[in-house]
């Protein structure tokens, strides 16, 4: 399916307004999910309902000033997202039209139109005339429309001879690229957002993404193509630890959507991203990433479009071979726009108010995610992080609990380790990660054999601090045995000479996968060695009052790739523990 043309429809008139919800006559030929144009603005809006002759509509703008007898014209085609060159590096609303700055506002019916002719970019073809192409097949190039490439592919649905090539120049967005087998090929296509593009098949990725956080590359890693949630009340830092995701993973692209956060939380997460430097590039972050911000403040059922609109680009740019992370931020106020909407149509509630098909909606957003095999031979990814703001942190409300049922990993704030100041506040007792298995035995054939066990014998180690928390707060650390008290040393070893991450320094808002295995290999082998020395009847205290900066100072003093000087800091620490006696 590649670009989708209007098609006249007699006007009808509008019968009822109640806020994001509109009622109209039902035309001829109008179908479920196809736009409309209300008033005399043309203000866009969805059918989400068809009885008799009366079509529900939600609105995508503010609806003030539309009245009952107002024209409602169909438009004949679903609400689509305009894919092409000029997407990267782009800041676009809930509807993917594009804003022009972080402060930018669409005049209600504006569309997003400025008026001004649009960009142009350097094409380059690739294809021949009288070449026999297929889906996915490369047309030609795009060379100055980001950092990375972007083919010009031939649309799903379409196949043939290619009739017509464009000669390599510079092509605005509506410009035609090549006819194949009759059919107009623009640079810029047209997809329905909620329809999932189509793929040659469905891979089980044993590729970790990378984020460079070592509480989840070591504890609860994901696999590109794979779904997260991680859920976490007010103030557990959930929007600074996906912006150090988006920041420093190895993924392609960027999508970030702001689905109804603070206005002014966003307008800081674009200026944030509009200044930092590309690790992998040397460029501007924002240069590969696609933002769409809908706050709190824009109008609420384009917040709920703005997730489908999000991973329609993330699926675009995948058919292109390319590993893209989808970052929304946050679900919660996605699902709240479904909740306001089907109280306004009079849908039966299920828990808190929460339309019952909550849990669907859910589900069919994270099974966009995947690693596949694209139309066209490449092998590309989607990765989907969901941020969760239970109300009052509670887990089990129902966007939530039902979240975790069709994620593959969880990475849950804790709000106790955030007010001790300790980030990322990723609860080693909460989370999970259902991608270790293939990821551990893609990682033992290849890079690093060791990595299960590693991560084994530290969650052990943390899971048995834990367990001894308790008796701590209820006898005092000298009631327990010398071997248990390193064990609660060990635990706190591990937690800031590992787990902690400051986002703010230049030496460790990054941390490489060998310093990872280092500092985890350095506190192990700590640990290790305390516990010899209390089985030879060293005292508690006396290991407890043993100088551990050595280990603790490694994250630190250590660059983002070196292993190095860990293993030198390592060196110096056993060495001190070898005079405790």
């Amino acid at each position: 399916m590649g670009t989708v043309t209007s098609t006249r429809h007699v006007t009808g008139r509008i019968l009822r307004v109640a806020g994001p919800l509109v009622q109209a006559e039902h035309v001829g030929g109008t179908a479920m999910h196809d736009l409309v144009a209300l008033g005399e603005e043309e203000l866009p809006g969805e059918v989400v309902a068809i009885r008799d002759a009366v079509i529900t509509i939600q609105a995508y703008e503010y609806t003030g000033g539309l009245a009952p007898g107002m024209p409602c014209r169909p438009l004949g085609r679903p609400l689509s997202a305009a894919l092409g060159p000029g997407l990267l590096g782009g800041i676009f609303d809930g509807l993917l039209r594009p804003l022009r700055t972080a402060g930018a506002w669409l005049e209600p019916g504006a569309g997003g139109r400025s008026g001004r002719p649009g960009p142009t970019w350097a094409f380059t073809p690739r294809a021949a005339e009288g070449e026999q192409l297929a889906p996915g097949d490369v047309l030609g190039e795009i060379h100055d429309a980001g950092p990375v490439p972007l083919p010009v592919l031939v649309p799903p649905g379409c196949a043939g001879r290619v009739e017509r090539i464009a000669a390599a120049g510079r092509l605005a967005a509506d410009d035609d690229v090549a006819t194949v087998a009759g059919t107009v090929v623009p640079l810029t296509t047209r997809w329905p957002v909620r329809t999932p593009r189509p793929v040659r098949e469905r891979l089980r990725s044993t590729r970790a993404l990378n984020t460079g956080q070592r509480v989840i590359d070591l504890l609860f890693p994901v696999a590109l193509g794979s779904t997260v949630a991680v859920p976490g009340g007010f103030g557990t830092g959930k929007t600074v630890l996906l912006q150090q995701i988006a920041k420093w993973c190895d993924a392609d692209v960027i999508v970030y959507v702001g689905c109804g956060e603070r206005g002014n939380e966003m307008a800081d997460v674009i200026e944030e991203f509009g200044a930092l430097t590309d690790p992998r590039t040397g460029g501007r972050l924002a240069d590969r990433t696609v933002i769409v911000a809908n706050t709190s403040n824009m109008p609420m059922m384009a917040r709920e479009a703005s997730i489908h609109s999000g991973v329609t680009v993330a699926e675009y740019f995948r058919d292109m071979g390319l590993d893209v992370v989808v970052i929304a931020d946050s679900t919660s106020r996605w699902a709240e726009a479904l909740r306001e909407f089907g109280s306004r149509t009079g849908a039966l509630p299920a828990e808190e108010g929460y339309p019952a098909g909550l849990a669907s909606a859910i589900a069919a957003f994270y099974e966009r995610a995947g690693a596949v095999t694209t139309l066209g031979g490449r092998t590309g990814s989607v990765t989907v992080i969901g941020a969760v703001s239970p109300p009052g942190g509670d887990m089990a409300e129902p966007v939530t609990a039902h979240t975790q049922r069709f994620v593959r990993c969880l990475w849950t704030l804790d709000r106790e380790l955030a007010y001790a100041r300790h980030y990322p506040a990723v609860s080693w007792a909460e989370s999970f990660s259902r991608d270790t298995e293939a990821l551990d035995a893609h990682r033992a054939a290849t890079d690093d054999p060791d990595t299960p066990a590693r991560r084994a014998r530290v969650a052990g180690l943390l899971a048995e601090a834990d367990r001894l928390a308790d008796l701590v707060d209820l006898l005092g650390i000298t009631a327990l045995p010398a071997r248990e008290r390193v064990s609660v040393l060990g635990g706190r070893l591990v937690r800031e000479g590992v787990l902690q991450q400051s986002a703010l320094s230049e030496r460790d808002a990054y941390s490489g996968a060998r310093k990872t295995a280092a500092l985890a290999e350095a506190v192990l082998a700590v640990v290790a060695r305390c516990h010899e020395l209390a089985d030879a009847g060293v005292p508690a205290a006396h290991i407890e009052e043993a100088d551990f900066s050595p280990v603790l100072r490694a994250r630190e003093e250590a660059g983002p790739h070196d292993a190095a000087t860990v293993d030198t800091l390592r060196a110096d620490m056993l060495a001190r523990l070898g005079e405790v006696s």
